[in-house]
Order: C-alpha cells, then structure tokens, then sequence
C-alpha cells in the first residue's frame, strides 16, 4: 500500500473509532440486543432479498458501463463487483473498488486505469440518484435540522461531481485540449494513464449507456429502500416510504466518508441519527442501523467469498480482446 494509501487507512479507522464512540456512549446496549431478539424473522427474509436484489442490479450497470470498452459475461461482473465489496468489508476507506478495478483487469485483459474509470462513473450516478433521492424524501418528510444540510451540502457536492465529470468526458474537445496533450506527451507514462482513465470515464458521454445506468441506479436503490422498510417492520417500526428511502440515501451518503472496514461507524451514526428524527428512541435507532448493517454485511461477505472460490484470487492470462478493446497493461 502506498503512503497516502496508509494514510487514508488510517483516517477511516480513526473515523469509525470515533463513531463508535458517538454511537454507544449514551445507548443501552442490553435494551439494544433485547431489541434485536424480538426480530421478526419473515421480515429479516426480505430485507435479505431486497440486498441480493440491489447487488444483482448492480452487476448489471457496472456490466452495461463496461459494455462499450469490453464485454463481460453478466455472472463474471457480478463476482468481480461482489470480489470488491467483500474487500470493502475488510479494508478500511472503500479500497475494495481498487480491488474491484485490479481484478477484473487482469481477468478480462482492459486496462485497470480503465476499469477505474468506469468504477468512477458508477459512483457519480449513484451519488446523483442517492442525492435525489434524499431530496424528495425530507421535502415529503418536513426534515430540518442536521439532515437536511446534510443533504443540502451533499447537492453542493454532487454538482460538482457532475460538472468534472462532465469536463473530464469532453476534455479532448474542449479549447486549448490539443496543446494540454502535447504538453503532456513530456511524460509517456503520465499521458498513458490519463488516456487510459479517460477511456473508462468516456463512457459517461454515451447516452444510451448514461441512461441504462440510472435506471438501473433507481432500482437498485428502490430495492435497498424496501429493505430498510423490511428491517423496521422485524423490529416493530412501520417506516413510511419517504422515511425508508431518507435511511437509505442517507446511510449511502455517509458510507462515502472513508471509514474502517465495511464503513464501521459511519453507517450506524447515519441510520441512528435520520432514524432519531423519525422520533424512534436511541436503542431502537441503534437496533435498527445494526439490522441493516449486519444483513448487508452477511450478504456481501458471503456473495464475495463464493465468488472468490469461484474466479480464484491467483491471476490469470487475459482472454484474446476484440477488435478495439483496451489493452490490459499494468496502469
């Protein structure tokens, strides 16, 4: 691992650490277990169909982003994406999408920078729905307060996300573009990469594929909607759909923050203080964010290590690419 690598690591860790701390000071934790045991398990069920539901519509996107660049079998992306995040669930501050970019480029034969890419345009579709999403929910809700800036900062932040995206997708067209590349062309190695990061974030300038992706993104995350409904309904809580879908949103908004492993700390404050709004006690809040987070957990860990066993961890010679494809350097 790099420094700054480390350094990330180390900052998410001290994050969830802190969290943590946040969390269970003021809580009583026997009341908290005592909570969960009254679990219903019909519900549980469900919440754990709405995860798998969510991750197999997941797989679909990333594979209709890779689709331009190189094609890969539908059962292949999902292991490379449940690969990536069983490696989110045991190394701190998200490298598991490192992970996810290294694994399927080697595998596949394209580029990893390429791949990266790709990975990154997923993650700006789906903090614009997730951002959306909250939105609409504390407009429906009448939520101020801490979550509703949240949320506002998160709309800054998104716009942003967009607008680069947007300027990295067309750079090669933009004025001035020619002599930025020739500059650039001093270093072969630097220039290297960047075409080939532009490669993967290129696929956010195709319509078609741009508008598959956040349809798709509006389903998975419907399903992860139903599943926080789900997981109060076993606890006794009757969420309202707006309520659900402000969990949902806003537990994904903070997963963004690097964290220790599988976003220990960052997801539980999240899903204890949106639920706290709702004007749930701390316990039932703190049950509830242990509910979600251990079923996505289970599912991910479990999902990722049949698929480990599956694909194998060893690397392995690239298949012959198709005229066009992207070569699968080392980058």
């Amino acid at each position: 691992m790099s420094r700054a690598g480390a350094i990330r690591a180390l900052v998410g860790l001290a994050i969830s650490v802190v969290t943590l701390f946040v969390i269970v000071r003021n809580v009583d934790l026997a009341e908290v277990a005592d909570i969960l045991g009254t679990a219903v398990p019909g519900w549980l069920v469900l919440m754990l169909a709405m995860i798998v539901t969510d991750l197999l519509v997941r797989a679909l996107r990333w594979q209709r982003l890779l689709a331009p660049i190189h094609p890969v079998a539908y059962r292949r992306s999902l292991g490379y994406l449940l690969i990536g995040y069983l490696a989110n669930n045991v190394l701190p501050a998200r490298l598991g999408e490192l992970v996810r970019a290294h694994y399927l480029g080697d595998r596949e034969g394209v580029s990893r920078t390429t791949t990266l890419g790709t990975i990154v345009v997923e993650r700006v579709i789906d903090t614009v729905v997730v951002v959306a999403i909250a939105a609409f929910a504390i407009v429906i809700l009448g939520v101020r307060g801490l979550v509703a800036n949240a949320v506002i900062v998160g709309l800054a932040i998104t716009a942003l996300f967009v607008v680069a995206l947007a300027i990295l997708v067309a750079a090669r067209r933009l004025p001035g573009a020619e002599r930025v590349v020739a500059y650039a062309a001093r270093w072969p190695r630097v220039s290297d990469i960047a075409g080939k990061l532009h490669g993967g974030l290129a696929v956010a300038g195709r319509p078609r594929t741009l508008f598959e992706a956040l349809v798709l993104s509006c389903l998975a995350w419907g399903a992860t909607t139903v599943a926080f409904a789900a997981a109060g309904q076993s606890l006794g809580v009757q969420l309202t759909t707006a309520q659900a879908a402000l969990l949902a949103s806003g537990v994904a908004l903070a997963s963004a923050i690097p964290a220790g492993p599988g976003n220990l700390g960052t997801f539980d404050l999240a899903a204890t203080v949106i639920a706290g709004t709702f004007g749930l006690r701390r316990e039932t809040a703190v049950a509830l964010a242990i509910a979600c987070h251990a079923a996505v957990l289970i599912v991910t860990s479990i999902g990722g290590a049949a698929a480990l066993l599956r694909l194998g961890w060893e690397r392995r010679a690239p298949a012959a690419l198709p005229v066009g494809g992207t070569d699968g350097g080392p980058e």
